[in-house]
């Protein structure tokens, strides 16, 4: 998810009461929310970040390890710039393990993608629950951490309910929007046999920005790949032909080997040879929209 959302998640839990457990406890959680997105510097690398992201800072190591860094920086800037209570470190640990770990549990929970398992594992998981910016989500935790710091600061000692009814809703939204995804993929693939009469290697149900009723039906098999759409509680319409996978071109053939195509395909999902504008492309299906995917986009040469 978005940094935003990171932030407002930790703040959130905050606010539901774990910020009492020690001073420093709302900016340990913030930070804690965004550490595993250091290895967002990789964006310098290029197309090289794809095989990167989402992966070593995001694993069971570094969510074991980047609590504890930031634990100690926490206690050190407590001891050099002291509040009026000394920090308390076994809390603030714990507090910055549940900050951290918020984190990757929030990332698989849309269609990019994220390996849990790093370095153990390369496996990428996916949640296609959620877009990675959801406005419904902002607005509700930007609703409980308000209201829960408006109550806070009139005395009330009722302030976490807010948080927590939030944060229960949060839970609630998640898994209606799991069931609408996991309900599309099931008529898409159905629809896909039906309509093409094509066994779906896989079909996918991507969210799409502020309409959590809809659905993007992302389908592949056969060396065939497809389009449609599914809005609740109508169903799954597909759209257009069928177009060619095309992994086998010769200029894909060719540049296999290269840094920047290896580390595509890695981290490609869906991924597809295109043509557009007389180029031939190595794309993700889940990012062909040339609005949008430009950076998703590998340029192999000429189209003969």
């Amino acid at each position: 998810m978005d940094n935003v959302t990171h932030s407002l998640a930790g703040a959130l839990l905050g606010q539901m009461g774990l910020k009492r457990l020690t001073p420093r406890a709302m900016p340990t959680l913030i930070i804690a929310a965004n550490l595993p997105d250091v290895d967002a510097v990789a964006v310098l690398m290029g197309t090289e970040h794809l095989a990167i992201r989402r992966g070593l800072t995001h694993g069971p190591i570094a969510m074991l390890v980047l609590p504890i860094l930031l634990t100690l920086i926490v206690w050190a800037w407590d001891k050099w710039r002291p509040g009026r209570e000394a920090v308390k470190p076994g809390w603030l640990l714990l507090l910055a393990i549940i900050g951290t770990l918020s984190h990757p549990i929030l990332d698989w929970l849309n269609v990019y993608g994220i390996r849990f398992l790093e370095p153990f594992s390369e496996r990428w998981f996916y949640g296609d629950t959620l877009f990675i910016i959801d406005i419904w989500v902002w607005g509700m935790l930007v609703f409980g951490v308000w209201v829960s710091r408006s109550l806070e600061k009139r005395g009330s000692r009722l302030f976490a309910r807010p948080a927590w009814l939030m944060f229960l809703m949060i839970s609630a939204y998640i898994a209606g929007n799991g069931w609408i995804t996991g309900s599309a993929e099931r008529q898409g693939r159905e629809l896909v046999g039906k309509q093409w009469r094509i066994e779906p290697g896989s079909a996918v149900a991507a969210p799409v920005p502020m309409e959590f009723w809809r659905r993007e039906i992302i389908w592949r098999g056969g060396g065939l790949y497809g389009f449609g759409g599914y809005r609740w509680p109508q169903g799954v319409l597909l759209s257009g032909q069928p177009q060619f996978v095309g992994l086998n071109h010769p200029l894909l053939r060719a540049a296999r080997g290269r840094s920047d195509v290896e580390a595509y395909l890695f981290w490609s999902r869906m991924p597809v040879v295109i043509e557009r504008d007389g180029r031939v492309l190595l794309a993700d299906q889940r990012f062909l929209d040339p609005r949008v995917s430009d950076s998703f986009t590998i340029d192999l040469g000429a189209a003969e």
